[in-house]
């Protein structure tokens, strides 16, 4: 009897974390998406630009994940829900995948590529939270590969999505989902919105010739 007790007390206990937890979760994504504001938050796009040749090379490796958008640039309404969906998927694939350089994973200084066996870098982050994200049902039109230079000026590839409230950037050097010029980041260019296989400049900054070191 003493044991059954016991046991329904942390069984209980356990609900009652549980529901904390996701107490707290709901909050922080409320008081997130409360904090993002849409002053200039949605990044100037400029001219046609030459497409990442390592982006080109996983287009002709993987043609269906590459399939030009039709879309009209739409921008998705921020929630708290799919705040928070955003922000699992970036946590829980940040988590497990082990940052690698291309050159100690393939032998190649500029690969890009899913990182199916559990490794990659910048880009290939970015390519796994895309198709999570619209598999998921996010539409591929607001989920955009963007090349910047990061804070030590060097090339770098993170996951922009277009939102209501601005553009917010899904990064695997930084846990937090912030936006774009939240970031300290030169935006340099990205995938158009209504064609995936177009990038447009966004920014005079020099492109990088590789966008990871991890």
């Amino acid at each position: 009897m003493k044991k059954r007790l016991e046991r329904a007390l942390l069984a209980a206990g356990a609900v009652v974390f549980a529901m904390t937890f996701a107490s707290v979760a709901k909050v922080e994504a409320k008081e997130q998406v409360a904090m993002l504001s849409s002053f200039a938050a949605n990044m100037a796009v400029g001219a046609n630009t030459a497409v990442p040749l390592g982006y080109a090379q996983f287009c002709a490796q993987n043609p269906a994940d590459c399939a030009g958008t039709t879309g009209r640039g739409g921008k998705v309404a921020l929630t708290e829900a799919n705040f928070a969906q955003l922000r699992k998927i970036n946590d829980e694939i940040n988590e497990r995948i082990q940052p690698m350089t291309d050159l100690d994973h393939y032998g190649e200084v500029e690969r890009w590529a899913y990182p199916d066996d559990g490794y990659g870098d910048c880009e290939d982050y970015v390519l796994l939270k895309r198709r999570t994200l619209i598999e998921l049902g996010w539409p591929a039109d607001t989920l955009l590969v963007t090349v910047v230079r990061d804070r030590k000026g060097d090339g770098h590839a993170v996951l922009t999505v277009v939102t209501d409230r601005g553009d917010l950037v899904l990064d695997n050097q930084e846990a937090a989902i912030v936006l774009w010029h939240e970031t300290g980041y030169r935006f340099v260019k990205r995938q158009a919105q209504d064609d995936n296989n177009r990038w447009v400049s966004l920014g005079d900054v020099l492109a990088p010739l590789t966008v990871g070191r991890y």
